[in-house]
């Protein structure tokens, strides 16, 4: 089994859930006492979210460089970025670094193709539904995305980090997603991305009238069966 690196902390409830389900995938696949192999660096988030707050993205992405080489040095056999967000510097993350970036991404895509889904609206924070980063990477495997409109995007927005990421789970806001994940799929939508690892605190499968994509256990599924050696990297097509 190789040793799966955590970087999380972004926030920390929900790496608490990364590490919970690439324990409990281990334990159904084999069985017994069996747990994962993992190495976890949590940084702080309060430092995070100014940077993305101030745009400096470049410096995000050199403190998760430097996290994911800590990882690296600790006996991790590839990273694991518990966050959709950051995977925006997904690509400074990885430089200089010896072991590979299993990508949310391509890790999701690859599940919403395996549904037969190809158009698909996205949920996340302002950033991963308002910047090309994401959902260029999912479009490069065919999928054609949707997003809420500017109102809709600012209330999933808010919800993330003014509540989930407080660990507030709010019923009025569970409401408020399921409206907006209606007229998502009003308006073609085939399927659900969970784009932000928080967005599985507040709503799953049903809340929505289509099939979901939680990014946060689709991810670590992939990990865990890449660690075990049942699945390659999965990569976006070239």
């Amino acid at each position: 089994m190789k040793v799966i690196g955590l970087l999380g902390g972004m926030s920390w409830e929900s790496s608490i859930e990364y590490y919970r389900l690439v324990n409990e995938r281990v334990k159904t696949r084999l069985g017994g006492f069996h747990s994962a192999h993992t190495v976890l660096y949590s940084v702080d988030f309060a430092a995070i979210e100014r940077m993305q707050a101030d745009g400096r993205w470049d410096d995000a992405g050199a403190e998760l460089n430097r996290a994911a080489k800590a990882l690296e040095a600790a006996g991790a056999e590839f990273v694991v970025l518990c966050t959709n967000t950051m995977h925006k510097v997904a690509d400074r993350l990885a430089d200089g670094l010896g072991i590979p970036l299993l990508h949310l991404g391509d890790a999701t895509a690859a599940a919403i193709k395996a549904a037969g889904v190809r158009r698909v609206g996205l949920l996340g924070t302002g950033f991963t539904m308002g910047q090309p980063f994401y959902r260029d990477r999912l479009a490069a495997h065919g999928l054609d995305v949707l997003v809420p409109d500017e109102a809709d995007r600012d209330l999933v927005h808010r919800v993330i980090y003014d509540e989930l990421v407080l660990g507030i789970v709010d019923d009025a806001s569970r409401q408020a997603y399921r409206e907006v994940i209606a007229r998502l799929v009003a308006a073609g939508a085939e399927g659900v991305i969970y784009g932000c690892t928080e967005i599985e605190l507040l709503v799953g499968s049903g809340d929505s009238p289509v099939p979901t994509f939680p990014t946060t256990r689709l991810h670590a599924d992939a990990a865990v069966d890449y660690a075990l050696g049942t699945t390659s990297l999965p990569r976006p097509p070239t």
